[in-house]
Parts: structure tokens; C-alpha cells; sequence
């Protein structure tokens, strides 16, 4: 969020979301990240490059505030999906303060060029780019 108050967002064009995203959830080119949705319950799902540091594995957000990232925050765990294999989760938010060094670690793995890097730069401060820490049940 800024300090007005808005959200730091960068929307998926209609290609994304109708083509891209349904093709590697079904491919299993990502795993697919489930979460119940905030207000309606129901699961929602969206493809997602998780990053292992160490043994944790963490979620960064290209895109910044995403439904993802506040439906997330809102339910405090979720799932990781490949193919049929669910792997339940809690989450924990990094604070801004200290993704700097997930983010670039992020943009170091996934971030090189294409698609992912211009999000990157169109929102170049670490603490637009939400981080959560996943611990597996």
C-alpha cells in the first residue's frame, strides 16, 4: 500500500488470465497456490513460482497487492497444488522491512528477463512485493 492508502498492483492482461495462467495450472508448469477467498470462502487458485531459500520455501508477488496476496493474508493458509497433489500450509508475512533480501533472490531465480522482470520494474521497491513464509502441515 502507499502512504495515500492505494494499493501497488500490477493487473494480468486478459491474455494472462484466460490463456497463460489456465495453461500452466494444467501443464504443471507452476504450482497452482489455493486459497480461500476473503469474502466468499470458496477456494481460489493461481499459478505461482515458489522460492526455496535453504529449506524454507517462500511466495513473493510480482504483481504486488494481488487478490492472492490479500485473500493470504486474510485466511493465514492455504495450499500448494501440483497436478492432484495438495500440500496444506500456514503462512507468515514477512514485514516490509525485511524482503529486500527475498526479493532480490526472487528476481535472481525467476526475474531474468521477460514477463516477471518488467513487473519488477514497474514496481522496483522490495516493499511493494508482498513475502510469506510458508511452513508445511
Amino acid at each position: 500500500m502507499t502512504a495515500d492508502g492505494t494499493r501497488r498492483y500490477i493487473r494480468p492482461g486478459s491474455l494472462v488470465t484466460r490463456v497463460g495462467n489456465p495453461l500452466m495450472k494444467m501443464l504443471g508448469f507452476a504450482p497452482t497456490l489455493a486459497v480461500r477467498g476473503r469474502k466468499s470462502g470458496a477456494w481460489r487458485t493461481t499459478p505461482v513460482m515458489p522460492l526455496k531459500m535453504g529449506k524454507v520455501t517462500y511466495l513473493v508477488s510480482p504483481r504486488g497487492e494481488t487478490d492472492w496476496v490479500r485473500n493470504l493474508r486474510a485466511a493465514g493458509e492455504g495450499e500448494l497444488r501440483r497436478f492432484t497433489r495438495p500440500r496444506a500450509f500456514r503462512a507468515a508475512e514477512v514485514p516490509p522491512a525485511d524482503r529486500t533480501r527475498f526479493v532480490d533472490a526472487y528476481k535472481r531465480r525467476w526475474a531474468r528477463a521477460g514477463p516477471i522482470k518488467q513487473q519488477f520494474d514497474k514496481l522496483p521497491d522490495p516493499t511493494d512485493h508482498p513475502v510469506f513464509q510458508l511452513t508445511f502441515r
